[in-house]
């Protein structure tokens, strides 16, 4: 015979044993239903109706300049490169010309698509290898440590103590580079902030958890910065990047007014103030349409990057 005592024991170390197993079930459930971190992310960020504005314009901008070649066959009707002097300084919205024509007689309009398609493929580029270098540098430094860390922090500290600007004004006078050559002067200029940003947060990641985990399961070093730790720094380095395309853009912008960035007659914003700024008496609109331009991008990419920081932010996003 069984025993009461024995089964009434029983059955009271089963009852919580079920009561445990309902509560797994039900955080599972409550798992699968609630979003995940960059979910969590966008419903923030779309909160912020200033930044939401800001993308919207971001969007259109880049709408805008990516069809520059539409731009020219569809509405103006002329090529950046050519012009007549009969043509000169017409005002915007007279003979086809929306925007107006420059001292060269070009058509404002097309010119300004493709001279923003210069400006943001010189940001882009600049800003994607500042990410590639800076990150893989300060990933390595960081997680590594010990001589590697030492070695590639003195190197960053040697070149940030090096001013920036006469640096750059030095490279773009000795080699006059194009739109790319240009964008990678800024990056090998501009590539030691992210690599100390990647790097402390790789110092901090490296002692987590999830991290002595997956070393203890076997995986290589390489395995453990490119699918275990560099996924963590991407919100970083997306706020990053959208706070810095603006500083490049106005870089851009100000080397080639100082005619030391791009070269005629590719367009840039920056050399279309550089060529209106000894004609402004005789049409003001060919200095205020780029310089324009060049404000309300980035005004908008940097709206655009400070809702990222505040979406993801860790603090916030629960």
């Amino acid at each position: 015979m069984i025993d009461r005592s024995e089964l009434v024991s029983s059955e009271s170390s089963a009852a919580p044993r079920a009561r445990a197993g309902q509560a797994a079930l039900e955080l599972e459930r409550v798992s699968r239903r609630s979003p995940g971190f960059y979910q969590r992310a966008w419903r923030i960020f779309r909160r912020n109706r200033v930044s939401m504005v800001a993308l919207g314009v971001v969007i259109l901008i880049i709408a805008f300049v990516l069809g520059a070649d539409l731009v020219s066959e569809y509405i103006t009707g002329y090529d950046y490169r050519r012009g007549e002097l009969g043509e000169q300084f017409k005002p915007p919205f007279t003979d086809g010309h929306i925007l107006g024509t420059d001292a060269n007689g070009r058509d404002v309009l097309t010119r300004l698509a493709y001279g923003g398609r210069v400006s943001l493929l010189i940001a882009g580029l600049a800003s994607l290898t500042i990410v590639v270098v800076g990150g893989g540098v300060g990933a390595v430094a960081g997680f590594f440590g010990g001589p590697v860390d030492a070695v590639a922090m003195r190197l960053v500290d040697v070149l940030l103590s090096i001013p920036s600007l006469p640096l750059l004004i030095l490279f773009a006078s000795l080699y006059r580079p194009g739109p790319v050559g240009l964008a990678f002067i800024l990056a090998a200029v501009g590539w030691t902030g992210v690599a100390r940003l990647v790097r402390g947060e790789v110092l901090s990641l490296r002692e987590r958890d999830f991290v002595d985990a997956a070393r203890v399961l076997g995986a290589s070093n390489a395995r453990i910065i490119t699918r275990h730790i560099f996924p963590n720094v991407i919100p970083i380095i997306v706020v990053w990047v959208s706070l810095a395309i603006p500083g490049f853009i106005l870089t851009e912008a100000a080397l080639s007014f100082l005619g030391l960035g791009v070269k005629v007659p590719t367009p840039s914003w920056g050399n279309m103030l550089q060529g209106a700024r000894d004609y402004y008496t005789r049409s003001w609109t060919n200095v205020f349409i780029p310089g324009f331009m060049i404000y309300i991008t980035v005004l908008a990419i940097s709206l655009v990057g400070k809702g990222l920081r505040d979406a993801l932010d860790p603090r916030l996003n629960e």
